[in-house]
């Protein structure tokens, strides 16, 4: 089988696969890959993606497309397009000639500009506290994911984890946790 984790640089998700023994599995971004892997592909996705792939994991950029910086583009058109040209991106992603996509990103526009999510997950149902932001997945060709560790959030405010206000970084952010990297590994791995 052959993976492809679109945007992503730090090459958690890829690493899952493999980690079972997908090898052919690569990550793609604009990025140079942060573990240096020669899995890494560094350019536009559209320019990889293609049928040869059995299954795409996509994170497109939610600088634009999150909730939290959607007030922004009331009174800013340069946001507004950027927020648009990143909702046209997302569904050229889901477009690709590709049997399985999974798309991820967090509760935001994509919802009402595109479509209802397939589904929304939580981090701490893969056995994370510190992140509880709720993720959205729209799905083609795979089943829902299935949690695989419930633990009780640790909860600093009432909208958002610790983690999440203390980790300014937003490349940081991006990064996908290690239970839900393993989870979408083992079950979509042989989904068929």
């Amino acid at each position: 089988m052959k993976v492809l984790v679109a945007c992503e640089f730090s090459g958690k998700v890829r690493e899952a696969f493999r980690a079972l023994g997908y090898y052919d599995t690569w990550s793609c971004d604009l990025e140079p890959a942060a573990d240096h892997s020669p899995n890494h592909l560094q350019g536009d996705v559209f320019a990889y993606a293609s049928s040869a792939f059995d299954l795409m994991i996509a994170h497109p950029p939610c600088t634009y497309l999150s909730a939290a910086g959607l007030h922004y583009c009331r009174h800013d058109r340069k946001r507004r397009r950027l927020r648009d040209e990143a909702v046209e991106f997302t569904k050229r992603l889901m477009a690709l000639p590709i049997k399985r996509i999974a798309i991820e990103n967090p509760v935001g526009y994509l919802s009402t500009a595109w479509r209802k999510p397939d589904q929304i997950v939580r981090m701490n149902e893969f056995g994370h506290s510190e992140a509880i932001k709720p993720t959205c997945l729209w799905l083609k060709g795979l089943p829902k994911i299935k949690p695989t560790e419930i633990v009780e959030p640790r909860r600093r405010a009432k909208r958002e984890s610790e983690w999440y206000s203390l980790t300014k970084d937003k490349k940081l952010r991006s990064i996908t946790f290690d239970g839900f990297a393993r989870a979408m590994a083992e079950q979509w791995a042989t989904a068929k």
